[in-house]
């Protein structure tokens, strides 16, 4: 896998329309974010890759599902294009005295809506925008037609289009949090019901993958009597500050050939580390292929630039800084996550990533926090939601071992209603993309699994309805 900053840009190729038109936008610096060390140009430009590194993925794979092309309905030589909706949300909704409100983008696919009393699958966005894609393509889109469900996505609070009026300064930044997230979605699950003549005894089952996939999770955790069960992807449910734990997997990966690595990786200093581990022509190497991809398009452009100018990129504020997204998800790690990825060891993998200082300085610069409440907020956010203990029932953990984010997931069952399911050979998101002829028979057989789970439930939600007289 290539370095982290090695090779030309490939971050244009990844962006979205919305990206491009509104052009460059924030570039990574190339100085040490130690006051007085300067560890060089590679070091310093990939200060935002593992602070954003998150997010990074999660926008490649919903990047991957817009550009897949949606299919055609049953006896249709076009598909039909899912309609988009923006209900009122409450700005505060922790405070009934405040009116303030602001206008949330969701998305809608009705065809193959068998009814009102059909199932309903909600799947939620995270830090970044969502297009039509999230409805047509993937779960759970591809599950749709089994069940006669409607699917409806959800795009986060201060990400994409729906982003408050008033800018992003701390005054407002301070209503963004998973908690409002969580909020939002309980809020959309009534008043969408009401709008789309959804039945009140229809199941629904919230999907999610990335950030988004913890938020599915604490959906069902917080929320059971408006959310039936859950499909949570990929989701990193414990929060951690220090993420050095990401580089064991990743050096893992790269000595494992089931994937298209090389034993030769890994007796190899972290420099070495290119091309001629990836295994080109193997159709089980696409997982790592993807990885380095990704990896290249997280550091977008390796410039020189003084830490000076991207503290102060991150510190702006005006409305169109929304698109991009970083402000709001470096807020987010420094007031609830933490997840900076560091590489300390000699020879670990991704050697140019800056150490936990130097990450969390961009907390203390760009919003005045310290890195002592940053631990703090990390550890309310472990004890409020459970970790990776979370007792929510009904909610199926999915997770690729080739994945460094499993190991902040649940991967090993809970109890009969806390199910896991960990695919050996298996990316991160990779079973929510839409399926591909080269997809390796262990994500096939997660596919099916996860197949098997929602029918389980959903049947015993039918069931209930059936014994209640619903």
């Amino acid at each position: 896998m290539p370095g982290p900053c090695a090779g030309r840009d490939l971050g244009a190729q990844q962006r979205s329309s919305e990206r491009r038109k509104h052009g460059r936008g924030a570039r990574l610096p190339a100085e040490s974010p130690s006051p007085g060390v300067a560890v060089g140009a590679l070091g310093f430009a990939c200060l935002r890759l593992a602070a954003f590194l998150l997010r990074r993925l999660g926008q490649h794979v919903q990047q991957f599902q817009e550009r897949s092309s949606p299919d055609p309905g049953p006896g249709l030589g076009a598909p039909v294009l899912p309609k988009a909706g923006w209900p009122q949300q409450p700005l505060d909704p922790f405070n009934a005295t405040d009116g303030r409100s602001f206008l949330q983008r969701y998305w809608v696919n009705a065809q193959h809506w068998a009814g009102q009393d059909a199932p309903v699958f909600l799947h939620l966005g995270g830090e970044g925008g969502l297009g039509p894609g999230s409805v047509m393509r993937g779960h759970p889109a591809a599950l749709a037609p089994a069940w006669g469900a409607l699917v409806i996505s959800l795009e986060h609070r201060f990400y994409g289009l729906s982003v408050p009026a008033g800018g992003l300064g701390l005054a407002q930044l301070r209503f963004l949090s998973s908690r409002h997230a969580l909020a939002d979605a309980a809020s959309a699950r009534l008043e969408l019901s009401r709008l789309l003549n959804v039945s009140a005894s229809s199941p629904w089952i919230c999907f999610g993958g990335s950030y988004a996939g913890s938020l599915a999770a604490w959906a069902r955790l917080k929320f059971p009597h408006l959310v039936s069960a859950s499909v949570a992807s990929s989701a990193p449910v414990r929060a951690v500050l220090d993420f050095s734990a990401y580089n064991e997997v990743v050096s893992r990966s790269l000595t494992s050939t089931a994937i298209g690595g090389s034993l030769q990786v890994g007796v190899e200093p972290s420099p070495a580390h290119s091309e001629r581990g990836l295994g080109r022509g193997s159709r089980q190497g696409r997982s790592l292929r993807d990885g380095g991809m990704v990896m290249r398009s997280l550091c977008l452009r390796c410039f020189s630039v003084s830490r000076a100018e991207t503290v102060a990129q991150l510190r702006a504020t005006e409305p169109q800084a929304a698109v991009v997204g970083d402000r709001q998800w470096l807020y987010q790690t420094c007031t609830e996550f933490g997840f900076y990825v560091t590489c300390e060891h000699p020879r670990c993998p991704l050697s140019q990533l800056p150490a936990l200082p130097s990450q969390l300085a961009l907390c203390e610069q760009v919003f005045g926090l310290s890195a002592t409440s940053v631990a703090q907020a990390v550890a309310q956010t472990n004890s409020y939601y459970g970790g990776q203990t979370p007792e929510a029932t009904r909610v199926l953990f999915v997770n690729g071992d080739t994945d460094p984010w499993h190991v902040l997931s649940v991967t090993q069952t809970l109890g009969p209603s806390e199910p896991a399911l960990l695919i050996p050979s298996a990316s991160h998101c990779s079973d929510m993309a839409p399926a591909r002829p080269s997809d390796p028979p262990s994500l096939l057989l997660g596919r099916q699994n996860i197949s098997q789970q929602l029918r389980t439930w959903l049947w015993a939600a039918k069931d209930s309805q059936v014994r209640s007289g619903v």
